[in-house]
């Protein structure tokens, strides 16, 4: 690790620039500080996740190592050039994402974001990571990207919505389904 901060304020991006990984500096609302920016967000939106009661402990320990993850990408997006996503972290999120969704039932309908704090929560995860996604995307139409930073969070994005179903099952609220049918008005 590099320096250790000692001060928290350094004054340097009173300019509106802030400093990437590398020692170069960009502008604050740059695709790329905005990409990083997210996927921090989206961190912490799985921590909230596992502030809830009742996270069982397989998803605690699927999505303790995710913000682990998460850390990773961030610095590879903070830091031009850097690999740090690799194939083998995509594997173990579908490998993940299979062995919850197993047991669920076929999905018919669709579904709403609720169904308790921590399923809720998860939603709102899921939501920014995919807003993640489009801005690492967006990034990549101007400077090189890999590859494995947009299937990662894909893929991310497909788990966070199998652990809401298997949240909001767990938790007793159960999922909840949108009604498609109440628009329907009766023949006149």
């Amino acid at each position: 690790m590099g320096n250790r901060l000692s001060k928290i304020y350094t004054r340097t991006g009173d300019d509106g620039s802030t400093g990437l990984g590398d020692g170069s500096r960009v502008a604050k609302d740059s695709l790329r500080v905005a990409a990083y920016g997210t996927v921090d967000e989206l961190n912490s939106t799985v921590g909230m996740v596992l502030a809830c009661d009742g996270v069982d402990d397989a998803v605690r320990e699927t999505l303790t190592q995710v913000q682990h993850e998460l850390f990773d990408l961030g610095g590879e997006l903070c830091i031009p050039g850097m690999a740090m996503i690799d194939d083998a972290d995509i594997t173990r999120l579908e490998q993940s994402l299979d062995g919850f969704n197993e047991p669920l039932p076929p999905l018919k309908d669709f579904i709403l974001p609720g169904g308790g704090m921590a399923a809720s929560c998860c939603h709102l995860a899921r939501t920014v990571c995919r807003r993640a996604e489009r801005e690492v995307i967006a990034l990549g139409r101007v400077e090189p990207i890999r590859p494995q930073t947009h299937h990662y969070l894909n893929r991310l994005s497909d788990l966070l919505f199998v652990l809401c179903r298997v949240l909001a099952r767990s938790s007793g609220h159960g999922e909840v389904l949108w009604e498609h049918e109440r628009r329907r008005k009766p023949n006149a």
